[in-house]
């Protein structure tokens, strides 16, 4: 018994040191917000959410600062405004693609 609550305890403290990362990726950030990984790599395509933009490193990653910011300015995450966002990006695309 005293040993399942040591466990425990350790896996609270280790979620909770999670949460003192500085920078964080996609898995750290959907531990972070609660959102699912779907809804986070959904959010980078669009451009949505903050992130690094260094082209060189193919993962994505997360300043919690920013990412503290953006989720105070009440970001819209229903799925329906990301598939508006999408289908706006693609109507973009096409009419600059035209040409």
């Amino acid at each position: 018994m005293e040993e399942s609550k040591a466990v425990r305890l350790l896996e609270e403290i280790k979620h909770l040191l999670g949460h003192t990362k500085k920078i964080m990726n996609v898995d750290d950030l959907a531990r972070y917000t609660g959102l699912s990984k779907s809804k986070i790599y959904k959010l980078t395509q669009l451009k949505l959410i903050p992130m690094g933009n260094n082209k060189h490193i193919r993962q994505k990653f997360f300043d919690k600062d920013m990412i503290d910011k953006w989720l105070m300015g009440n970001p819209n995450l229903s799925d329906e405004h990301l598939e508006q966002e999408f289908n706006k990006q693609l109507l973009k695309n096409k009419k600059t693609n035209r040409y």
